[in-house]
């Protein structure tokens, strides 16, 4: 390779692994919070009414 294609290979590396480093410490300054921490709870929403039990087999008579 020649020498101008050495140097552009360096800067390139440098400058994605150096943007990969700078973005680690970032984040280990100012970490993200979570959206729950963030953003009020929003109320539920209202069950639906259960569905009636189906009505119980009537019991064989005992012999």
């Amino acid at each position: 390779m020649s020498t101008s294609a050495v140097i552009m290979l360096i800067v390139a590396i440098v400058i994605v692994w150096g943007g990969l480093l700078g973005a680690v410490v970032h984040l280990r300054r100012h970490p993200e919070r979570p959206e729950d921490d963030t953003a009020p709870a929003a109320p539920a929403a209202p069950a639906a009414p259960a569905a009636p039990a189906a009505p119980a087999a009537p019991a064989e008579p005992a012999a």
